[in-house]
């Protein structure tokens, strides 16, 4: 996490009370005459849906073990791993002065190197609000930065360093194929130290604003992972045995080193990273609801929408003029598909339609009063706000020997 932070960084999540489900933005639909809305294709017998794709479980005498050193994998990534300093406008006298004793950087955090020419991954709060950027390379070479592209939503941010063509490039695994208790190596710059590695096993999965604090218009799905993760780790990568990236290094919960780290998965990463480049910001689609898990409903509740399991997400409102209204969704509406994947929770379905494509035509797979059918929608465009505010960044403590980190 990086030392510039003073906020948590968090999950997007939706919790109305459900009494909102009387109102809001209802609209009465066009219904045909079975009681579904018009181009509704109701299903007597339902396709299976897609789920997300999970390692096989080891047969019972089977055992995943950890090397008898994690040194190969600590090796092997060490020169992909880098140090951001970033500071502010009058704070510093240039890049690579040394400043007056007392005054120190602005910022401090990790990034990895996805690729030689100098394009490094770290998160969005290791960079916002930074007027000058520089990375220290693993040979202590060091070198100014410009963003490239970043979403605060996600806290994904790439910057690029130039007059580089012999980087090293890290390798990319698959996160969907990391499971709870394998073992995992983060490499960062905690405090200031530098390519620090500790190893330790995913916790948990799918973690999100119930379990951090986390920014409430976000999109996460964090890996939780007890390998020690402090200030400074934020934008470093969690490696799996392979020595491939299977998240980035984003939150802690406790103060640090409790056990309790957060991650970004990889393929999230992945999914953005390349129109972060092309565009330097994510356009987002929209389906025009506010949702919640059905899984937070009561059991009465959930016996008066004829639900008989808690997988889904229920529509809380619908947005007027939204692709939802235009398709004939209603407030109390269940959906437990989105174009072939089965939704079990509302953080899937808002990454789905957020990521989809604005104009894109999907199939929405819904439950109405218990009753199965799918519709066709097409998604409008997510409205970002004209301006977001920023959290403050106060300055970190002066370390011990005060030295100016840009001359380390």
């Amino acid at each position: 996490m990086s030392q510039s932070l003073s906020r948590s960084v968090v999950l997007f999540g939706i919790a109305l009370p459900i009494a909102a489900l009387g109102g809001g933005c209802k609209t009465k639909a066009q219904s045909a005459p079975d009681g579904l809305p018009s181009g509704a294709v109701p299903l007597t017998s339902a396709a299976p849906l897609a789920t997300s794709p999970a390692a096989p479980a080891p047969a019972a005498t089977e055992l995943k073990m950890a090397p008898l050193s994690f040194a190969p994998i600590a090796k092997r990534a060490d020169a992909s791993v880098v140090t951001i300093y970033t500071v502010s406008e009058g704070e510093s006298r240039g890049l690579f002065a040394r400043r007056d004793r007392g005054r120190s950087a602005k910022g401090l955090g990790t990034g990895f190197i996805v690729d030689k020419d100098g394009v490094i991954v770290t998160n969005n709060h290791v960079i916002e609000g930074a007027d000058e950027i520089v990375v220290l390379l693993s040979d202590e070479r060091r070198f100014p930065a410009k963003v490239a592209g970043r979403d605060p939503r996600t806290d994904i941010a790439v910057v690029k360093i130039d007059g580089v063509k012999d980087l090293t490039a890290i390798p990319l695994g698959d996160s969907d194929q990391i499971d709870v208790g394998d073992w995992v190596v983060a490499i960062g710059n905690p405090f200031g130290l530098s390519h620090t590695v500790s190893a330790g096993i995913v916790s948990g999965k799918g973690r999100g604003r119930d379990d951090v604090p986390l920014d409430p218009s976000g999109y996460y799905n964090f890996l939780q992972t007890d390998a020690s993760i402090n200030p400074g780790n934020s934008g470093g990568p969690l490696l799996n045995l392979k020595g491939e990236v299977v998240a980035m290094n984003t939150a802690i919960r406790g103060g640090g080193a409790q056990g309790i780290g957060f991650a970004i998965p990889i393929n999230m990463v992945k999914q953005l990273m390349p129109t972060l480049l092309k565009d330097g910001h994510v356009t987002r689609s929209a389906l025009g609801v506010r949702i919640r898990d059905v899984r937070d409903l009561s059991p009465e509740d959930r016996a008066h929408f004829k639900l008989s399991d808690e997988k889904g997400a229920i529509i809380e409102s619908v947005e007027p003029g939204g692709a939802a209204e235009k398709a004939k969704l209603e407030v109390g509406d269940v959906i437990v598909g989105f174009d072939g994947q089965a939704i079990d929770r509302g953080t899937l379905l808002q990454w789905l339609a957020s990521t989809s494509g604005v104009g894109k035509t999907v199939t929405i797979r819904v439950l109405r009063a218990g009753r199965p059918f799918e519709l066709k929608v097409t998604l409008g465009k997510l409205e970002e706000p004209k301006v977001r505010p920023q959290a403050p960044r106060p300055r970190p403590a002066p370390d011990d020997d005060d030295e100016n980190p840009f001359g380390r």
